[in-house]
Formats: structure tokens, C-alpha cells, sequence
């Protein structure tokens, strides 16, 4: 569970937060310029926000296919009751997943995985997922195509 900000974001915040989500590699100085603030009050915000734990950290944004993940997917998942944690340690071990979340509903943990192919993936679901003794059941949905939010949305 994420920590709450001891402060409230304002707009200048969140317009830090967006720019950075566009450009992580942008300089403390064009941020304060694209913000219209001091290269100080910049610096400042971008510091409290990282303490804070509101940005995590900076990475790239890549194109699974160019990187040679021809076939992404969505696997839900149903798991033994309070098996929560041993499932999510063993999970994480697997190199293809890049995205978990325990959920509510009809399963209970979604994954997001990329492989470099079909066959790959009939791998990882059946001989390292569906062979942990943790996991009930799956559901594979294949990812026909996929979009990005638009990073340069318009301030609130």
C-alpha cells in the first residue's frame, strides 16, 4: 500500500510530476523554467516529492516489440486463500512479468507479461505459473494491441 503525501499536491506539483513522466532526463533547470519557478523552488519540490515517495523513481519508456516482446499478455489468476506473499515472491522471480496487482472479483491477482513469443508464453504459464501448487487456476488474454496514455496531458 502507497504511502499518503504529508502535503497536498498543488498544480505546480502535478505539472512537475507530468513533465517528468514526458522526459524523466529533463534538467532541474528546464523544469523550473517550464514551471515558472526558481531553479531553487525547482529543486526543492522535486526533492520533497522523491522523499515523499509521489515519484518512485525515473526508467524508459520502452517498445516491447523493438526490445523482442512480440507477445504481451494479461493473466489473471485465482490463488490459495492468504498464499498473497509466497505467490507474489515466486511471481516476481519470472522474469516476464512486469506488472502485478492483488484485485477484487473473480480472480485474485492480475499480471501483465511480455514474452518473445507465443511459445514462450505457453511456457511461462504452464510450467512455472500453473505448476506453483499456491495457484487455482489461470486465464490468459492475449494483447492484440496496446496504447500508452498520452504523457502530455493538459493541466487540470
Amino acid at each position: 500500500m502507497a504511502a499518503t503525501p504529508e502535503a497536498p499536491l498543488d498544480d505546480i506539483d502535478r505539472r512537475i510530476i507530468r513533465l517528468l513522466q514526458a522526459d524523466g532526463r529533463m534538467s532541474v533547470r528546464q523544469l523550473a523554467q517550464r514551471v515558472h519557478v526558481s531553479r531553487s523552488g525547482a529543486h526543492a519540490r522535486l526533492s520533497r516529492l522523491l522523499a515523499q515517495g509521489v515519484i518512485r523513481g525515473f526508467g524508459a519508456h520502452v517498445d516491447p516489440e523493438r526490445a523482442g516482446f512480440g507477445t504481451s499478455a494479461y493473466i489473471t489468476l485465482q490463488i490459495e486463500q492468504n498464499s498473497w506473499r509466497t505467490v507474489r515472491d515466486k511471481l516476481w522471480r519470472l522474469p516476464e512479468v512486469e506488472h502485478m496487482a492483488l484485485v477484487s472479483g473473480d480472480f485474485d491477482v492480475v499480471l501483465l507479461v511480455r514474452t518473445a513469443d507465443n511459445r514462450a508464453l505457453r511456457e511461462l504459464v504452464f510450467q512455472h505459473i500453473q505448476s506453483m501448487p499456491e495457484v487455482r487456476g489461470t486465464r490468459t488474454l492475449l494483447i492484440f494491441d496496446e496504447t500508452d496514455r498520452d504523457l502530455t496531458l493538459p493541466a487540470r
